[in-house]
């Protein structure tokens, strides 16, 4: 890619001085009247909703600072180098100073000097006690962000600044002093070398006055635009292939591309299309209802401001109308997406067009792709996330934690095979996780992965306007049994979920549904041999099988990091060599609509879950019009010649639907199927 080939800037020789030589006869006062005066330098502040809440804000001026849902009081002046906390997260984010942003943003609104007191003693303490790059270098970044964020409100747009002059400059020594560390210790790669980037660019922006904003900001943009062609994959994903680090990755490329527009900074066309793709991905990410999932490390939260920042810099009218829900703009062209590269892909039934409420659209993200860069992926391959009519019904559990601290590893928990919605095969992980010893902390271990990640393959993606087919496998390096996942959407109204575990040893196979915390306490069963299970919104049901048991386990969904909720999980489980699941899921809204899954037999044998092809027969009623509907897929995916329920059949996969008198009223098949039906040709669409 020909982006950005400049000279590599080197840095200043010696020991200079702060400031350029028009600035650097200023004392302290001229120096502040300065930077308090209007200067062609155009940045804007950046607030953590969370972080700079009113309540947490006003809490820390008491001194009590809450951070992950765990508060702690802390003397004047702050400790800076002692965690009170077991988790090392809460630390950081204390020296992240997110709430010097919330300080900032009370006294804008308040003009109350209490919180310029407040803000001048922190900085000034953490100055005083703390070592450069203490904790780790993007921790630096994130600081740098924000004490210049907080400098916008409390010298750059405070008029007659309350800040004392002599601080003043200590705060512009400590910046330049952490920006130059940022600079000679940059992450190697990925999302931390992004922001501390970021940082970077943005104190040369903010601060021209500065002898090294020049290198800075040269330094910055010659590798924030290589890294943005080596952090995001060929279909715009973000490497570490977490759906929320991606938002954050993009946050920061994004907030680079902001500020280069209004300082009149030329970026190259190979960025600006890398960044679109980014915000595709983006985009059709997000939910109905306007949140991105947590698949991988990660909140579930939305980032409908970036499609916002997106359809401005870019006039796409398709971001604008997500960001909107539907409001503003045009719908996107598509109601599937894939990103080969990465391995998701998002299946939707609309835009919110047709007079249809945006936020009622079914959707469905699929993970079939590696476990990506660094150490966030979760190990869940094949698994999905699935909302319908404005709930999350399906959804993945969250990482709620870092930590490995206590009687029980929630990271462990959060992160195995078996808190996803795919199979876990004899209770192990799809990838080898082992424990290795904290040297700092004897005794302690701290997870990594071991091994290689399963091999995952998309085998085939087949769109209709009335069907839509995923079909993918994992083949796990842990144990020999190999995954074969095949999802549908039928008719834009129910899914199928077809699992087959090929295996030449005997295992115990865990098939898993974690549901939202608003079916906690919420899922019955219906009376019969069949699983037919109901929870707010969803219908499960699986044909008959006495060789399968079903459970439902007390399990955790995780929104936010530290937060976790109860929420109910659906279980399925057979022993055997080769075995497998056929799955309905029917969202619905207002009353509960008739449904039952029967197995059908195929070539005049007993069609069991271990049989080499499944059929079943589907019956029941979506918005008011009753249906029954014929699946069958062979599931090795194998072409050869079949028989069951009255059809010949050649080819590898069928759907069909029948009328109340037995006549097809629409079927689909792999490309060059056969369907003949008491000795009739039948005309298949695919």
């Amino acid at each position: 890619m020909n982006v950005r080939e400049l000279r590599m800037p080197t840095a200043p020789q010696g020991c200079a001085p702060l400031l350029l030589p028009q600035w650097d006869r200023l004392d302290d006062t001229g120096l502040l009247r300065h930077f308090s005066s209007e200067r062609e330098a155009r940045f804007y502040p950046v607030a953590d909703p969370e972080e700079t809440r009113r309540a947490k804000v006003e809490a820390m001026m008491d001194g009590l600072f809450e951070f992950n849902g765990e508060a702690h009081p802390l003397p004047d002046p702050l400790p800076w180098l002692d965690n009170p906390s077991d988790d090392v997260e809460w630390h950081i984010l204390l020296h992240k100073f997110y709430y010097a942003v919330g300080l900032g943003m009370r006294f804008a609104e308040t003009h109350d000097e209490r919180y310029v007191r407040r803000w001048t003693a922190l900085i000034d303490g953490w100055i005083a006690t703390t070592p450069p790059g203490f904790i780790a270098t993007d921790v630096t970044g994130r600081r740098v962000q924000n004490w210049i964020y907080s400098y916008y409100y409390f010298v750059t747009t405070a008029g007659e600044s309350p800040v004392d002059a002599a601080f003043h400059r200590r705060l512009l020594n400590s910046l330049a002093e952490q920006v130059d560390h940022l600079c000679d210790n940059l992450t190697p790669a990925r999302n931390h070398r992004t922001l501390e980037l970021y940082a970077i660019f943005l104190a040369s922006i903010v601060f021209p006055e500065m002898r090294r904003a020049a290198f800075w900001r040269e330094f910055s943009l010659v590798r924030l635009e290589q890294n943005i062609c080596s952090d995001l994959l060929a279909d715009g994903v973000q490497v570490e292939l977490s759906t929320d680090y991606h938002q954050l990755v993009l946050k920061n490329y994004l907030n680079v591309r902001r500020l280069a527009a209004l300082n009149g900074i030329p970026i190259s066309g190979e960025t600006d299309a890398a960044l679109q793709r980014a915000l595709d991905f983006c985009m059709h990410a997000h939910k109905p209802d306007g949140i991105v999932p947590s698949l991988s490390d990660g909140d579930a939260r939305s980032f409908r401001d970036l499609l916002s920042i997106g359809a401005d810099l870019y006039g796409r009218d398709d971001l604008r109308y997500v960001a909107s829900a539907g409001s503003e703009g045009t719908p996107p062209a598509g109601l599937l997406a894939h990103f080969p590269d990465s391995g998701y892909t998002v299946v939707r039934d609309h835009w919110g067009t047709g007079g249809r409420r945006y936020a009622d659209a079914q959707y469905l993200i699929f993970d079939c792709g590696p476990l990506g860069a660094g150490n966030h992926g979760h190990f869940d391959c094949l698994s999905f996330e699935l909302a319908a009519f404005g709930r999350s019904l399906v959804v993945d559990p969250g990482r709620y934690t870092y930590s490995e601290a206590g009687d029980t590893n929630w990271r462990i928990r959060f992160r195995g095979t078996e808190a996803h919605n795919t199979v876990c095969v004899d209770g192990h992980n799809q990838t080898l996780y082992l424990p290795r010893p904290v040297k700092q902390r004897p005794g302690a271990v701290k997870h990594r992965v071991a091994g290689p990640a399963p091999d995952a393959t998309l085998h085939e993606l087949v769109e209709f306007e009335d069907f839509v087919l995923l079909d993918g496998s994992a083949r796990s390096h842990a144990y020999d049994a190999v995954h074969r996942r095949r999802v549908l959407f039928i008719d834009r109204s129910y899914w199928i979920v077809s699992d087959w575990l090929a295996a030449p040893t005997r295992h115990r196979y865990a098939l898993r549904f974690q549901l939202g915390e608003a079916a906690q306490g919420h899922v019955e069963r219906a009376r019969g041999k069949a699983p037919l299970l109901r929870s707010p919104g969803l219908l499960v049901a699986q044909p008959a099988d006495p060789d399968v048991r079903f459970g439902l386990e007390s399990s955790w969904v995780s929104y936010r990091y530290g937060a976790k909720l109860a929420a109910p999980r659906l279980c399925f489980r057979a022993t055997a060599c080769s075995f497998g699941f056929d799955t309905v899921l029917l969202p619905f809204e207002g009353g509960t609509p008739p449904l039952a899954v029967r197995r059908i037999e195929v070539d005049g044998q007993r069609s069991s879950r271990a049989a080499r092809a499944s059929a079943i027969a589907i019956e029941g009623k979506v918005a008011g019009t009753r249906f029954r509907d014929l699946w069958f897929h062979a599931r090795a995916g194998e072409r050869a010649s079949w028989q069951f329920d009255g059809y010949n059949f050649q080819g590898r996969w069928l759907w069909l639907r029948e009328d109340g008198d037995g006549r097809i009223t629409r079927v689909r098949a792999d490309t060059g199927a056969h369907l003949s039906y008491r000795g009739l040709d039948v005309a298949l669409d695919a």
